[in-house]
């Protein structure tokens, strides 16, 4: 009878707590990630497609931020506003027709005060017309393998055709975060856009958590009447990064409650080890007939451990295999092979990677290495 009356009160407890993971939330769509493993610690119809809102804008951004990196265009440039743009309804920071502004104070308005009016600036600038960066971003959500997204506009506004799911913001959120960039501009609570008439215009960021939540610097906030209230909202706590995305819910307060409700639950359960850091070198390899006889190899990402916040921590080794390259060597190259050991048993194998380029040295570069090799007595 004893251990009857224990089986029924361990199952008691189960369903509760089911209960209460479906609980978690309120909204309609949810999901919370870690970034670096990518990880998904909760989710609630997180691949049911809705209307995103404003946090469009994420692609928009992420884009942007791509064009940045791959020097198709500088932070500095002036861009400028066009009659489209200027006439932009919604959320927005009344820009005028013919104004010029630098690029990353275009950046700003729409990571701060989700304009949409910077949004259309931003679109022209990168893919020449606004139809043609919403091409490019159905493209690369192609690229970033997203089931349930579709973009018709580059802001956000209502369409039946546009629409997303929790699962595909939060990808796209960890790709904008890829980008460390972004945070500089989402993680600013207030700020002023200066006219070029000497006026200037007070921005307040639309994601209040920014000020309310000690650790959260990000991301972007939408609302729509067919969406209802949405948020992706990022934040760091020592090592662990987590991301969450808030889809339909009824208020603003709701909302934000339950972003604290998926964050909270994140810090409350889970830790971050950092293996591998992506910015570490992990050694040299030898580049024949290069400008530059050797390189240094990277991983591609930062390598991981998430567990519990009770899990017993865990013991890892890795060991590194190098290829040796031939010049002309492109940034990216394959350069060998990083496993990473928990205990005796293999836990993961991870590609490393060149992050320069290398030409073939010319004969007369060849010439005069070859007698300063000689006389110095060293060898490459």
């Amino acid at each position: 009878m004893k251990k009857i009356f224990i089986v029924i009160i361990l199952s008691f407890i189960f369903v509760s707590k089911m209960v209460y993971a479906d609980e978690l939330i309120k909204a309609t769509s949810g999901i919370l990630i870690e970034k670096d493993t990518g990880k998904v610690l909760y989710e609630l119809n997180a691949d049911k497609p809705l209307a995103p809102a404003s946090m469009t804008k994420m692609m928009t951004l992420l884009l942007t931020m791509e064009a940045v990196d791959n020097k198709i265009i500088k932070l500095s440039d002036k861009v400028v506003v066009s009659k489209d743009a200027s006439s932009m309804g919604g959320s927005q920071v009344y820009l005028a027709e013919n104004e010029k502004y630098r690029l990353d104070e275009i950046i700003k308005s729409v990571a701060i005060a989700s304009a949409n009016d910077g949004a259309v600036v931003l679109a022209e600038a990168i893919g020449g017309t606004k139809e043609n960066f919403v091409k490019m971003m159905n493209e690369r959500a192609k690229e970033l393998n997203l089931k349930n997204t579709n973009f018709t506009n580059v802001y956000g506004l209502d369409d039946k055709n546009h629409k997303s799911s929790a699962r595909d913001m939060a990808i796209i959120a960890s790709n904008l975060l890829n980008h460390p960039l972004i945070l500089k501009y989402s993680s600013i609570y207030e700020s002023h856009l200066k006219r070029s008439d000497g006026t200037s215009l007070w921005m307040v960021n639309t994601n209040k958590l920014i000020r309310y939540y000690d650790g959260v610097d990000g991301l972007k906030t939408g609302y729509t009447k067919e969406a209802g209230y949405c948020l992706t909202a990022t934040g760091q706590w020592n090592n662990l990064r987590l991301i969450s995305v808030i889809m339909n819910d009824e208020t603003k307060e709701q909302r934000n409650k339950d972003t604290i409700a998926l964050l909270n639950y994140g810090r409350s359960n889970y830790k971050l080890k950092k293996l591998i850091d992506k910015s570490k070198s992990l050694g040299t390899v030898k580049v024949d007939l290069g400008e530059n006889y050797k390189t240094k190899v990277y991983v591609n990402k930062n390598i991981s451990i998430l567990s519990k916040l009770n899990e017993k921590e865990k013991k890892y080794s890795y060991k590194i295999k190098l290829k040796r390259l031939k010049a002309p060597v492109k940034k990216g190259s394959l350069a060998g092979e990083l496993t990473i050991y928990q205990g005796d048993s293999i836990y993961k194998k991870v590609n490393l990677y060149t992050r320069e380029n290398i030409n073939k040295i010319s004969f007369k570069k060849t010439f005069f290495k070859i007698i300063i090799t000689m006389i110095s007595g060293t060898i490459p």
